[in-house]
């Protein structure tokens, strides 16, 4: 019997266009390359979820930089961070599929197959359409939840409006409202990302006694708690940031979530 290294010399020497030199040669690449790629993945995984979990903890590090007092309120709470969890925007209901910690919100949106057209009687935010499925961060002390916050968007006078809206325990009160991305016109509607303007919605309630949205913006004086200040010649872009909040605390963005977590807590 020949020995496996006079085999592999006779291999060798076979012209470069014999077929079986072809395919032994594309049969033993395909095999190097399968064991180099499986070899990699099983040695760089940690690597890799070590460097997933260090991108979700500086974005969860950066939304909370965004919302006035988050910090305060964690520290008085004690408790040092936010649980992500997804919800079915339809039902309401909490959804343990996909992944939380890596869910794409833009991307969804983007989807077809993730996301539904809105109709236009119902689109105050004028957005065309939203993903099924919405991330929301909730604020957590022995099973109780303390804030709830919302990711919101909505159109502006000339961009898309991107925020971030805080409630508190009664999921009526706003505890802070953050504009996170806007591309407005410089020097008046793009003032909504300024602290001065946005610490004005603190305090505010988004419905009144009968459960009704009716948080709007206002010119002139705000008066009563449903009120802020629109912005002295930028009022589309005022009234774009209340139609964006009327439109996702209402039937068709997180209001189902909000009224089951009113009935059912988590």
């Amino acid at each position: 019997m020949r020995s496996p290294v006079s085999l592999w010399r006779g291999f060798l020497a076979r012209p470069n266009d014999d077929r079986v030199k072809i395919f032994g040669v594309a049969f033993l690449t395909a095999v190097f390359s399968a064991v180099v790629v499986t070899v990699a993945s099983v040695t760089l995984e940690p690597l890799q979820d070590a460097h997933l979990e260090a991108e979700r903890a500086a974005r969860m590090e950066q939304m909370l930089d965004t919302l006035p007092g988050m910090r305060d309120i964690m520290a008085e709470a004690g408790v040092d961070a936010l649980t992500t969890r997804l919800v079915d925007l339809e039902t309401g209901a909490f959804v343990e599929e996909p992944d939380a910690e890596t869910y794409d919100l833009r991307e969804a949106e983007n989807d077809p197959e993730r996301s539904v057209e809105i109709q236009p009687e119902a689109d105050l935010a004028r957005l065309g359409r939203r993903a099924r499925i919405a991330p929301v961060y909730l604020l957590e002390r022995d099973g109780d939840i303390l804030l709830v916050v919302l990711p919101v968007s909505g159109k502006g006078y000339q961009s898309t409006l991107r925020a971030t809206l805080a409630l508190h325990a009664d999921l009526t009160t706003i505890a802070a409202l953050t504009i996170t991305e806007q591309a407005e016109t410089p020097g008046l509607g793009a003032r909504v990302e300024t602290p001065q303007w946005q610490d004005l919605w603190a305090g505010k309630e988004v419905t009144d006694e009968t459960g009704q949205i009716v948080i709007d913006v206002v010119r002139g004086q705000a008066k009563g708690p449903h009120e802020v200040d629109a912005i002295s010649g930028a009022t589309i872009t005022s009234n774009g940031v209340a139609n964006m909040l009327r439109y996702w605390l209402g039937d068709d963005g997180f209001g189902p979530f909000l009224d089951r977590l009113r009935e059912e807590g988590m």
